[in-house]
């Protein structure tokens, strides 16, 4: 086998996968063809039955109540306002609330059918942009497999039946003050619920409330209320910070306030030259994320070993005393790192990720504070109007539900026993409980064991609000009134409280009247349409660092396998497991679609004796799974890092075969790792849906990057990395001067590869979902897709670096694919759009041969064909839904550039800069798409094209792409190991 070692004499050699580096005989074979194996054949049987069963959520039964408004809103016109037009959309504010964030949203109306999802740029929380969960969160409104039915003991019942039950219950318990009464919601950050739950602890004083979701920010707050004695919570402004360390912190992706991050990391990574300052980020973690792709400097180690780290950073700052021998290349790294946050006193931040425990993330305040960053780059503020999940509540009610005490059990949302740990034995304790109420957008695991099981409403639906993290209010508004009669948990728990069902527009006036100063109906339409209300985030609050008694950490050096429970970037904890457009989005490291994998190393798997795609049994805390083994490189060694979410079976067709569940290997104990796991292989094999190697442009320079250090030296290196001779035409060339001409440029040093950019393009334009098989088969349909690529050694993870790159159609002037076109379904105009005439296209996939990039997509079956109209209304009217046998591919959002000529039209003006946005650029959190018009000499896409970095992919083809790229540029420490071993790189 050949060396997989990295030779540091030569430029840096970048490799999408193990089987690329080592080009072994079936990776050559693969790809020498010009289409995936599998994607030419039509040998499986694609009836309209298995397209419906698939795309679910993505067709079936949108349209059933796709005018239904909700009924606060609707008016009869007797003459029609000027503003509402038929086939004009509408936008109205909103809040989408996630655990203890809320991200303010702006959502598309289409004649009162909610169609797509934007960020609020008045809210703190998105600022205008957006993530991947945000962008799909539209599909789970359209779910046909959402419950519609009230349920008693699984037999259908009326709503009216529930409020008769609840009568009789809530004299009870109003006479006994709750005594056997119990309720255990999700996390959220609410005046409204905050408000309901107060009440509930006064009406019912001996009642038990439990706030539990699988994943949750609890050891970030309880190590803030170690160290300062305080119930607050960290706003961290990374714009401000020139030297960052993470300590397992993927803040640009799966972390809350992850699009703020995100923003705000990439602000200081924008260069308009080499002479522009550039942050610095270390990141300290076990496996690969979003973030730890984007570092500087990167140090894996097992999650035993990273708490001996930070104690040691800590007691290297004089923050606690503790007596920590670190290996060696630990060592090596941590004396520059703490030479280098020292000199940036002030200016510098730490962050620890909510695996972390709470004593960690104490230890990080203190270090904060010994940098002066506490008060400048983060500051505090009050837990107002939070709920958060406490393990130990949990704990408590499930020995209660054990012991008989609890009668009557409210579920407010969430599945815990699908998702408790597995030795609370939540289900058996259930089954103690005389009466369980579960409301939810699924009749999952626990509304199947639950007494009562009511529908709940999606956030589009219902009347409710949240604050974000600075404490701003803003409010969740509904687009439509409930498609299948849902009620929402400020509903059901005022409901519970009162026994009266009020609605909940009225429920959270009522929590809004004290907050709004002066006329209440003014400032509510104000609040209605901002969806916020103005200048109402918190005070910071002056911490004082109080920290005394610190444990001391173990060895590190246990014996054994490391196991990892990591939030997936695609399901979550599971809520989004039903959502097709999240299940087929490649995951943004290991680039695997509708699964979840055991994430191992090289070096592991060689250990094993295992390769990816092996199934195998991992065991530890009396349980054991079954999963597939995934190689993965800049994984620590002897760790095994796996995705919850996945595996939930019985909530939809979308999720029921989709994944491992690995909840059974959670305990109380050990909710974020686990040591000990044994690994033990089947002798089987699992077929894993994996896209990287799908559409590759090989043996061709790709990624270009260098270090600050070398690119200001060498200010032009990415234009002139690929030697080339003088590249002329053979033909007459059209010149493109006049009008509109629009280009897009990509910063790939602000790029985190989160796949915002996917999901919106993929909302927008009406791409459908093709299923695992097909996606196996190289029929992937997404008009963006994001390359990553490896480099460095295999066998030495903190060494390996990673690389995103989005790649969609780049609207060549002069395009391979339009001239092999025989029917010229492909043309270019007059602006410099590539476009696709859909009536004139056969099918012959020349075009798809020709093109360099790769990027176009071929519709092998019919999603189209005995679709209601109804059901079509799930789609973005302003785009053309494709049929069988028609390539399409990225149009630059055309429809949208449309859109603004017809209002600029109206004006007798131009359009101007920023007035067309692409979908995928509005959705980016780090702003590194630009797009606009060319002919436009001041606009931000020009601006970005002048810089230096900008390089043309795949230029010296003299396609001309409108795309271009910005190359990387990481910013090295030269006193930390291994930054002089490369100072420019530029081959994928």
């Amino acid at each position: 086998m050949p060396s997989m070692k990295k030779d540091n004499n030569k430029e840096k050699r970048y490799f999408r996968s193990l089987d690329h580096l080592i080009a072994t005989d079936e990776y050559k074979e693969k790809t020498a063809r010009e289409f995936p194996e599998g994607a030419s054949e039509m040998n499986n049987d694609w009836s309209r039955r298995n397209f419906m069963t698939l795309m679910g959520a993505s067709v079936a039964m949108a349209g059933i109540a796709g005018c239904r408004r909700p009924k606060e809103k609707i008016v009869p016109y007797v003459k029609p306002p000027e503003e509402v037009i038929p086939g004009v959309a509408r936008q109205y504010a909103s809040t989408m609330p996630l655990g203890t964030s809320a991200y303010g949203i702006v959502v598309e109306s289409h004649e009162g059918r909610p169609t797509k999802i934007e960020g609020n740029k008045m809210h703190p929380s998105s600022n205008g942009s957006s993530n991947a969960l945000i962008q799909a969160s539209i599909l789970g409104l359209y779910d046909p497999d959402r419950s519609q039915k009230v349920l008693e003991k699984g037999k259908e019942k009326e709503f009216a039946d529930f409020l008769t039950f609840w009568a009789e219950k809530y004299n009870v318990y109003r006479a006994n003050n709750g005594d056997g009464l119990a309720v255990v919601s999700e996390s959220f950050s609410s005046p409204t619920m905050a408000r309901l739950k107060k009440a509930f602890e006064k009406v019912y004083p001996k009642a038990v409330w439990a706030t539990y979701e699988p994943v949750s920010d609890a050891n970030i707050f309880d190590g803030l209320k170690i160290a300062t004695n305080k119930d607050v919570r960290p706003i961290y402004d990374y714009s401000k910070a020139k030297v960052i360390l993470s300590i397992d912190s993927d803040f640009t992706q799966t972390e809350s306030e992850n699009i703020n991050a995100n923003a705000g990391f990439a602000a200081g990574r924008d260069l308009d030259d080499e002479h522009s300052e550039m942050n610095r980020l270390y990141m300290v973690e076990s496996a690969f994320s979003s973030t730890g792709a984007s570092a500087d400097h990167r140090l894996v180690l097992k999650q035993k070993e990273i708490d001996r780290f930070v104690h040691a950073l800590a007691d290297k700052l004089g923050v606690v005393s503790a007596n920590i021998n670190l290996p060696d290349a630990s060592q090596a790294w941590l004396d520059p790192l703490v030479e280098d946050l020292l000199a940036n006193s002030g200016k510098s931040l730490v962050v620890a990720g909510r695996r972390m425990s709470a004593q960690i993330h104490a230890l990080v305040c203190g270090i904060n504070d010994v940098l002066k960053n506490n008060g400048n780059t983060v500051t505090y503020t009050n837990l107002t109007d939070v709920s958060v999940s406490h393990i130990s509540d949990l704990q408590v009610l499930t020995e209660k539900m054990k012991t008989g005490s609890v009668s009557t059990l409210l579920v407010l949302g969430g599945d815990p026993i699908y998702n408790a740990p597995s030795d609370l034995k939540f289900a058996s304790a259930m089954k103690k409980v005389e009466t369980v109420i579960h409301t939810g957008l699924y009749n999952d695991a626990t509304g199947k064991h639950a007494t009562w099981h009511i529908p709940a409403s999606h956030y589009l639906e219902y009347w409710s609000d949240a604050r974000s993290a600075d404490g701003t209010v803003s409010v969740v508004q509904p687009l439509i009134a409930p498609l299948f009669d849902g009620k929402s948990s400020v509903e059901m728990l005022n409901l519970i409280n009162s026994g009266e069902l009020l609605s909940g527009h009225d429920i959270v006036q009522e929590t809004w009247k004290p907050m709004i100063s002066g006329e209440f109906e003014k400032g509510w339409k104000k609040v209605l349409h901002d969806g916020l209300l103005a200048n109402s985030s918190l005070n910071s609050e002056s911490i004082s660092f109080k920290l005394k008694n610190i444990n001391s950490p173990g060895s590190g050096d246990e014996d054994g396998y490391e196991i990892i429970f990591a939030a997936s970037p695609a399901v979550y904890d599971g809520r989004f497991t039903n959502n097709g457009w999240l299940q087929e989005l490649p995951d943004t490291v290991t680039r695997v679609a509708w699964d979840n994998v055991a994430q191992v190393s090289k070096k592991t798997a060689d250990k094993l004796g295992f390769n990816s795609e092996d199934l195998i049994t991992l065991s530890v805390n009396d349980a054991e799974v079954q999963m597939p083994l995934w190689i993965v490189p800049g994984t620590a060694d002897d760790v095994v890092v796996v995705a919850l979410g996945y595996g939930r079976k019985g909530i939809g067709r979308v999720a029921e075969d989709a994944g491992h569940d690995v909840y059974p290997l959670r305990t109380a104990s050990t909710m974020d790792f686990a040591s000990g796991v044994t690994i033990a292989g089947t002798g089987r094999t699992y077929e894993i849906a994996n896209v990287q190697d799908h559409w590759s442009m090989e043996e061709r320079p790709i990624i270009r990057e260098a270090t600050k250090d070398y690119y200001e030296g060498h200010p032009e290196f990415a234009p002139h990395a690929v030697h080339h001779p003088p590249l002329e035409s053979m033909w007459d060339e059209f010149k493109y001067d006049k009008g509109y001409q629009w280009g897009m440029a990509i910063d790939l040093t602000t790029c985190t590869g989160c796949n915002a950019c996917t999901i919106a393009c993929q909302s927008e334009n009406n791409i459908p979902i093709i299923g695992k098989e097909e996606v196996r088969n190289g029929r992937e349909m997404h008009w963006i897709r994001v390359d990553r690529y490896f480099a460095g050694d295999v066998d030495d993870s903190s060494s390996v670096e990673m690389v995103h790159q989005p790649v969609a159609c780049h609207h060549c002037e002069l395009a391979p694919c339009e001239q092999v076109c025989p029917v010229a379904a492909t043309v270019h105009d007059d602006e410099g759009l590539n476009t696709m005439v859909y009536n004139r296209c056969i099918g012959t996939r020349y075009c798809s041969n020709n093109c360099p990039y790769k990027v176009r997509r071929f519709n092998f079956f019919n999603f189209t064909k005995e679709t209601p109209e109804i059901v079509k209304m799930a789609m973005n009217p302003d785009v053309t839904v494709r049929s069988r046998g028609v390539m399409e591919k990225c149009t630059y959002c055309v429809q949208r550039i449309s859109k603004a000529k017809i209002e600029a039209k109206k004006d007798d003006r131009r359009i101007k800069d920023g007035e067309v946005v692409a979908a995928c650029q509005q959705a980016c959190p780090a702003n590194a798409i630009a797009f606009g018009d060319l002919m436009d000499k001041e606009s931000d896409v020009v601006r970005i094209k002048q810089r230096n970095r900008n390089y043309a992919l795949l230029g010296e083809l003299n396609v001309r792409p409108r795309t271009t790229y910005l190359a990387k540029i990481r910013n090295k420490n030269k006193n930390m190991p291994g930054a002089q071993e490369s100072q420019t790189e530029h081959h994928g």
